[in-house]
């Protein structure tokens, strides 16, 4: 196995392009697991972690662009008002030592379809900014995932920002796992309002092949939401619509039986979790006045 270390962006693109199969490595909280495993043996590993434009991250008046590199723990720690779905996943993340090395880059990367921000960067409209020696991609969350552990990349890709929607309501993030810390989600699910737009988003991750939103829940809860007249008046939903919507949920999944949990238990519990996040993130549009300040 041979090391490539890029001291540069541009270094690592051309290494990207001599060597297609090439894996990179950055946290390594992924890739290393596999080779100690002996689950993985690439031929070249390219070392990412002298690429400092990876773990910068800048707000604007619209969005977050965040470096694929950047640790969960500074998501944690400054982005919580404008990313709180992704700030709240990233408390989820593994250990203390993961969250200070694993990013959302690696995430993306691996696309396995457990890796807690995929919910939250579905919920919010993230954008992934890929890029090689040909040039630049912007590639939607919603086309990235391709399959089991598969996406949209290229040969000759890396990913280097993501940009993510900054928050104009609330957000929430639930996940099931086996025990409280060190992980591997059963399921989860992330719920964001846009009072912007008046809709609302989901993603479920650990429940189907790939990290997806439940659209047919989304589309019966705007629906309901308009016509009743709720963002207006922030009345407190019908307990018939949340029981609705979190049957839509459930629908949208298409779970496996593994070690970690059951199909039907996957299913069961996104209904649940999506029912509950919906009461928390309503609770909080209700009682901030329906702005976005109260909301962050």
């Amino acid at each position: 196995m041979d090391f490539l270390r890029p001291a540069s962006w541009e270094e690592a693109l051309a290494a990207k392009a001599e060597h297609p199969t090439a894996v990179p490595i950055a946290g390594g909280t992924d890739v290393m697991v596999e080779i100690n495993f002996d689950h993985r043996r690439p031929e070249y590993l390219l070392d990412l972690n002298r690429i400092g434009l990876l773990r910068e991250w800048e707000v604007g008046e619209e969005n977050v662009r965040l470096g694929a590199s950047v640790p969960y723990t500074q998501i944690m720690e400054h982005l919580r008002a404008e990313l709180p779905g992704l700030a709240l996943a990233s408390h989820t993340v593994a250990s203390p030592q993961i969250r200070n090395r694993g990013g959302v880059g690696g995430n993306l990367g691996t696309a396995s379809p457990a890796g807690d921000a995929h919910p939250a960067l579905l919920a919010a409209g993230a954008e992934v900014e890929v890029e090689s020696v040909r040039g630049t991609r912007f590639i939607p969350i919603d086309e990235f995932y391709t399959g089991v552990k598969r996406n949209a990349l290229e040969p000759d890709e890396l990913i280097k920002t993501v940009h993510i929607k900054k928050a104009d309501g609330p957000q929430q993030y639930s996940k099931v796992g086996t025990r409280n810390a060190m992980v591997i989600a059963v399921c989860a699910f992330g719920l964001a309002l846009h009072p912007e737009t008046r809709t609302v988003k989901t993603g479920i991750g650990s429940a189907a092949p790939t990290p997806v939103r439940a659209r047919a829940a989304e589309d019966f809860l705007n629906a309901a939401l308009e016509e009743g007249g709720f963002w207006e008046s922030g009345k407190i939903i019908a307990p018939s619509v949340a029981k609705q919507f979190a049957e839509l949920a459930s629908g949208a999944c298409n779970p496996i039986d593994d070690v970690r949990g059951t199909a039907k238990y996957r299913r069961h519990a996104v209904g649940i979790m999506a029912r509950r996040t919906l009461g928390w993130t309503w609770e909080q549009y209700r009682g901030t006045g329906n702005t976005l300040e109260g909301a962050a």
